[in-house]
């Protein structure tokens, strides 16, 4: 019972995010955590002016993401990623993601399902 109380108290709530709004930031990625409880994606930003600002953008767990066609391989450092992100409500640079692309490709496209075995034939 301890164990589970302990794990529970280390999950944190999304109250954090703006869930009301939607924001898109482009930019390259600097790291990729796959680790439990919930991903991170580091990403690098740069405004007009060039100053780089990294937003932490929040996932999902990797559990459930790898049945959405995730994997460890999804990115790696200096990938270009268009994100879009219910953003922090304190404008901190970060928020949860809803769905973004690397290099072009869509994340969490599943591979293709294998085709259904035919049905019987009744003699």
């Amino acid at each position: 019972v301890l164990s589970v109380a302990a794990v529970a108290q280390a999950h944190h709530s999304f109250a954090m995010f703006d869930n009301e709004t939607e924001q898109t930031i482009e930019g390259t990625v600097k790291e990729f955590q796959w680790t439990n409880p919930h991903i991170w994606i580091q990403v690098n930003v740069a405004s007009a002016d060039g100053k780089v600002t990294e937003y932490s953008v929040e996932g999902s767990s990797p559990n459930g993401l790898r049945r959405q066609g995730w994997s460890r391989e999804s990115m790696k450092p200096g990938d270009r990623i268009v994100l879009t992100i219910h953003p922090m409500k304190d404008g901190s640079p970060g928020g949860s993601y809803v769905r973004g692309t690397v290099n072009g490709a869509p994340l969490g496209v599943p591979p293709p399902a294998a085709a259904p075995a035919p049905a019987a034939v009744a003699e």
